[in-house]
């Protein structure tokens, strides 16, 4: 049985403690009202062990293979086509978890688990309306655990994590988001290592030489990178993200090797934000084509925002008949913000050396240190809900 098996509304429950440590609990009301779960004693090692949240939100590393997946005739497992993945509405976390832990029992070594099922959705089906879901969460449980995993699906995790880190700015507590290209059930299967490691990074503090996580991360493929700066660059290795404008945090191997000096140093206070405006689009420039005819009037159709990805260090076509910098004008006259980027995966940002990146500035076109796409897209939804926010600036290392 998938770990994914089971239905039910309960939003939390812990593993049960081995029978011998077994007593009975009071039972607690769980965090948002509903059903009431009994409390199951807390494991100990010869160490306080901290108490983590696993979130699970969806994604390959729960699917139930038997309702996902399909063998070839060479004995491969593919998703059964037209489908993209079985992805029950309601689970059980209390179930998930045992089986969880019946599948990864090391977990058990390394922290108290606890697990929430905010939703369980394929990714592509994972957006705003997450994003604050998600944010509340974690805002709601900051005080009552040490450390946090979000399991996640590949396909928007990059979105996912900049939105939490830019929501969450000053969290000062370890949120890792992790997930699979293959489900945890199956063989070679690399679930179980990014589960552990994400877990083993959650919890870094805890354990020699006690590092201080303070930000949002994605543990995948042995590597631990900053959230907001990591973006999914295959489709199906198990290397699937990387950080393309910032070193790793940490490399995974026989033994966790810290890069100290490019983990995030928080300053300021902790202010969470939960409004996002979604009217943004992505409009990379294409040779050739004239904005006017393929885009046309953007803010007739309720769009207030726009990353606009221009070549290079910030060039595009700059002649009247071209159509990009007469576009742009009319945008900014009628309060359309826009951000402009590069289709460059890294290097700096300087559009100021070419004519056309110049008039772009002068029209109200904004520029800084270069964002991923992915989170240049979040950061204008929330630049537009919380105005006094500059969209170059940075607020949680992304940039």
């Amino acid at each position: 049985m998938g770990l994914s098996a089971g239905l039910g509304s309960l939003p939390f429950a812990c593993f049960a403690a081995p029978k011998h440590a077994a007593k009975k609990e009071p039972r607690a009301k769980a965090a948002r009202g509903g059903e009431v779960l009994p409390r199951r004693p807390l494991q100990y090692s010869t160490r306080p062990l901290p108490r983590v949240l696993l979130v699970h939100t969806g994604g390959t590393l729960g699917m139930d293979p038997a309702a996902s997946f399909e063998d070839d005739t060479e004995g491969h497992h593919h998703l059964k086509p037209g489908t993209g993945g079985s992805f029950k509405a309601r689970l059980r976390p209390g179930t998930m978890l045992s089986s969880l832990m019946d599948a990864v029992p090391e977990l058990n070594m390394l922290a108290n688990l606890e697990m929430a099922i905010p939703f369980n959705k394929d990714s592509c089906r994972v957006g705003p309306r997450e994003w604050v879901q998600l944010a509340r969460l974690l805002h709601r449980n900051r005080a009552t655990y040490d450390a946090f995993v979000v399991v996640h699906g590949t396909d928007t995790l990059a979105y996912t994590a900049s939105a939490l880190s830019l929501m969450l700015a000053g969290f000062r507590r370890p949120i890792v988001i992790t997930g699979s290209q293959v489900p945890l059930t199956l063989p070679r299967s690399d679930a179980r290592q990014n589960l552990v490691d994400a877990l083993t990074c959650a919890t870094s503090f805890f354990n020699p030489p006690h590092v201080h996580l303070q930000e949002v991360a994605v543990c995948f493929g042995a590597r631990l990178m900053r959230g907001n700066r990591v973006q999914k660059v295959h489709s199906s290795a198990y290397r699937a993200f990387d950080s393309l404008t910032y070193p790793p945090l940490a490399t995974l191997g026989v033994d966790v090797e810290w890069a100290y000096r490019n983990l995030l140093q928080v300053e300021g206070v902790y202010r969470p934000r939960f409004r996002l405006d979604p009217a943004v689009l992505r409009v990379p420039i294409v040779p050739g084509c004239d904005p006017r005819q393929a885009y046309g009037d953007l803010a007739g159709r309720g769009v207030r925002g726009v990353v606009l990805e221009a070549f290079g260090v910030g060039n595009m076509p700059d002649a009247n008949s071209h159509g990009w910098l007469p576009w742009l004008q009319k945008l900014t006259k009628q309060g359309v913000k826009v951000y402009l980027a590069s289709q460059c995966s890294t290097g700096p940002l300087h559009p100021e050396l070419y004519r056309s990146g110049s008039v772009a500035l002068a029209l109200g076109v904004e520029s800084g240190p270069a964002m991923t796409p992915e989170c240049a897209a979040v950061k204008m939804m929330m630049c537009l809900a919380h105005p006094n926010i500059p969209l170059g600036v940075p607020i949680a290392g992304e940039m």
